[in-house]
């Protein structure tokens, strides 16, 4: 698995991650808004984590400097 995520790209997953977190906490973990908001949130650490979005790689972005 490469690479397709750039440092500025990354940070704004993890910031988007935040904000989703507090989202889910003001309208309730248990409610379905919440739950989507947790589960997006997860995802972006996911992704920001290993530096690979599978959709990037399905839409053939690459935000990544190194080739």
């Amino acid at each position: 698995m490469n690479t397709n995520m750039g440092g500025m790209d990354r940070k704004l997953r993890i910031g988007l991650a935040v904000v989703l977190a507090v989202v889910a906490y003001f309208v309730g973990f248990g409610s379905t808004l919440g739950i989507i908001a947790l589960v997006l949130a997860a995802v972006m650490v996911v992704t920001s984590a290993v530096g690979f979005c599978p959709l990037y790689r399905i839409f053939g972005i690459n935000t990544c400097a190194r080739t």
